[in-house]
């Protein structure tokens, strides 16, 4: 049980940084190490732009890393100063430690799923020979490293479940080394790929698979280098990489994504080239791993066309062709013109996820950011529903087409991931695994409140607090957004969300545009040049927690990472009064010159670039939190993370950022920089560096917003 306990108010000056700190009145203002201003600039059809800090974007040199290695001695003598962050260690870890499973798979005549007993680094992936049968190891990616941070990142089975082709990362990298395990005997073949990066593993038979890749980078980070052509290759079993089938490589797009699917009866293989959100789509049969694809849709950056599946000549696809908020629809592969014909037609609902058992389409909709599921047959016949247990994410069951029992998911803010049981002959539904965690849900409500944006846009914010919470603004609250890439946030179980409610905290999530929540006119609603839509939604959602006096503006921090932490960093300049602290996590901040770093190029049909037009370079210019900074700013207290293998959103963003933020700071209010070694943008990020994480993220608020967490 938990108990409520009295609240202790926290001195903002209860401990000193020893050569670190000036005292100004009440209050200690930080020294951050020097960081030169240079003269760098830029000129962009006309405007001269200053870059002082373009240094920083050479991580290896000295100058860089001495700059980081004392910023990261500043913010952890800061943090380490908290009393209470050893606490909220402490507290986490004895949350975090619970048995967590995933819901099982079949694959050929083997059922697995992933195990973690609690404290665990990386899941372990555990195999039985029938659905209820006795279990045991198969794959444990803790025995890789020492330290846990080398990670299972993707696996894909032959379809007769002989071999599991495997990739792994090593701290938080995208790049995956591919290899292949043979099932019967646990033992790894000499295969062997490597530089294969955003990529999957479509086998044909147990001969040999397709998958995705680059040149092997020339320049000595790999880790950080930017990113050439991505190319498919066909690896045959038991061949040196080098002998590998180059399949197809664009040289007129460089910016393209290219990726397989074979069909689960193994009569086709589809070829997917994308970019932006859309994708094109091509087939051939599986038999000539080197003969020519057929093209069936041209690509289009905005239309998407998702294979489900098949039956004879009769193919598939959920796509927003002419449907912004999806359909299942079908075509017939000997059609010259494949013409769509409706199985399931758009309705008001986002379609998120689909899948297909039996005869029987199961359709994951999105009403208001959660889930709903309905079931219609290969007809377009409805077939019921599947009821949830309330508001949240999950319900829809995955298996292999001909398999009766399948398994699904269901989550959200107060219920800890649930594994449910699906027989789909009688349709019976049973919980499956319900995990053991020292978290009360009940004691916690969710409430689906509506704020207003500036164009007068509705925007949900979902709200969860505990049940008593008093509304006089006195509860301090995190209020998380993402907006953009066509990404839907919806309801989901954290455990660190969870520890921030026992603390005595409220959490808030903004559904803002540029996300899928509600479709493709949402998306584009937040991206290009209406990017400042999603920014003025997330300062209505914190204006509405104020409004109804769920918190007050010293007692609301605000949180996001990636596309959400350049969410963080656009509020952040743009209304530095309205936020009590601020988090930006792996955040793209320079936005005019993000496409030059790593994969930055792929992110252009969602931002623009400042170098393909004078009009792109308007709207970029105006929201970049960078080239926004202004001095002097009293800006709100600021934690600025990233992570040194971070080879999605280069390191260099926050580097800058943070320089710019302490440069500009006319207030006592700290801005710290906290960077993660061995760690990437956040994929298989090993269990002991969340806690750490979450403990600093934690007491980094507890001190600035100034109270006592229930511990």
């Amino acid at each position: 049980m938990l108990y409520r306990l009295p609240i202790l108010v926290i001195s903002f000056v209860s401990c000193a940084l020893i050569g670190a700190t000036q005292e100004t009145g009440l209050q200690t203002r930080l020294v951050y190490p020097v960081a030169p201003r240079s003269s760098t600039t830029d000129n962009y059809y006309g405007t001269v732009v200053a870059d002082p800090y373009r240094w920083m974007e050479d991580v290896d040199s000295a100058r860089t890393v001495k700059w980081v290695r004392e910023e990261g001695d500043l913010t952890r003598q800061y943090l380490d100063s908290i009393p209470q962050r050893a606490l909220i260690k402490r507290a986490f870890s004895n949350l975090i430690n619970y048995e967590r499973l995933s819901a099982p798979f079949r694959e050929g005549k083997h059922w697995f799923y992933f195990r973690n007993t609690g404290l665990q680094n990386q899941s372990i992936l555990y195999i039985r020979n029938s659905e209820t049968g006795p279990a045991r190891v198969f794959f444990d990616p803790n025995g890789l490293s020492a330290d846990g941070t080398v990670s299972l990142s993707n696996r894909s089975f032959s379809r007769d479940g002989r071999y599991m082709a495997y990739a792994t990362q090593t701290s938080g990298s995208d790049w995956d080394t591919w290899r292949v395990r043979n099932v019967e005997t646990d033992r790894d073949l000499l295969d062997r790929i490597e530089w294969s990066k955003f990529s999957s593993a479509s086998w044909v038979g147990d001969n040999g698979f397709y998958y995705a890749g680059y040149d092997k980078p020339k320049v000595a980070n790999a880790t950080l280098s930017t990113l050439g052509v991505q190319k498919l290759w066909y690896h045959r079993l038991g061949t040196p990489q080098s002998a590998d089938t180059l399949i197809y490589a664009s040289t007129v797009h460089p910016d393209e994504f290219v990726d397989t699917q074979v069909s689960e009866d193994e009569h086709y293989v589809f070829l997917e080239i994308s970019k932006g959100n859309g994708n094109s789509l091509a087939w051939k049969r599986p038999a000539d791993p080197a003969a020519a694809f057929r093209p069936v849709f041209a690509l289009d950056p905005d239309v998407q066309y998702n294979v489900l599946g098949d039956d004879g000549s009769r193919i598939y696809v959920q796509t927003n062709k002419d449907a912004p908020r999806f359909r299942v629809a079908w075509f017939d592969i000997n059609d010259a013109a494949h013409v769509l014909h409706d199985v399931a037609p758009q309705i008001s609902d986002k379609l998120e996820n689909v899948s297909l058992i039996g005869d029987r389409f199961y359709l994951e909709y999105l009403h208001d950011a959660h889930s709903v599921v309905r079931i219609v047959d290969t007809g377009g016949r409805s077939a019921g529903s599947i009821e949830l247990p309330g508001i949240g994410s999950g319900g829809l069951p995955g298996a292999k087409r001909e398999d009766r029992i399948a398994y699904y998911e269901f989550t959200s803010f107060t219920y800890p991931t649930t594994i449910y049981r699906y027989d789909t002959a009688t349709r019976e539904t049973t919980v499956a695994v319900r995990p053991k965690i020292e978290f009360d849900g009940s004691q916690y409500a969710t409430e689906l409140l509506f704020a207003r944006s500036k164009d007068g846009t509705r925007v949900p914010v979902f709200l969860t607090h505990f049940r008593g919470m008093p509304f006089d603004a006195s509860t301090p609250t995190i209020l998380y957004g993402y907006g953009g890439f066509d990404i839907s946030l919806t309801p989901y179980f954290s455990s660190a969300t969870a520890m921030w409610l026992q603390m005595g905290g409220a959490y808030a999530m903004a559904v803002l545009r540029g996300g899928g929540e509600y479709g493709e006119a949402w998306h584009e609603d937040g991206r290009l040049q209406n990017k400042q839509h999603v920014f003025d939604d997330f300062i209505a959602a914190a204006q509405l927690l104020i409004d109804k006096k769920i918190t007050r503006r010293s007692k609301l921090a605000i949180n996001g990472g990636s596309n959400g932490g350049l969410l963080v960093g656009a509020v952040l300049v743009q209304r530095p009064e309205l936020f009590g602290a601020a988090i930006p996590e792996v955040g793209v901040l320079d936005m005019l010159r993000y496409q030059k770093f790593t994969v930055g190029k792929a992110w252009i049909p969602e931002y623009g670039a400042s170098d393909a037009s004078e009009e792109q370079f308007r709207w970029l210019y105006a929201y970049s939190p960078d080239h926004n900074v202004k001095k002097p700013t009293a800006f709100p207290p600021t934690l600025v993370m990233t992570s040194d293998h971070d080879d999605r959103v280069y390191p260099a963003h926050s580097f800058k950022f943070a320089a710019l933020l302490q440069w500009a700071q006319a207030a006592d209010a700290p801005v710290l920089l906290r960077v993660e070694s061995k760690s990437g943008h956040g994929a298989g990020r090993p269990t002991d560096k969340i806690i750490d994480e979450v403990a600093d993220r934690y007491a980094f608020l507890v001190r600035n917003l100034n109270f006592g967490p229930r511990l």
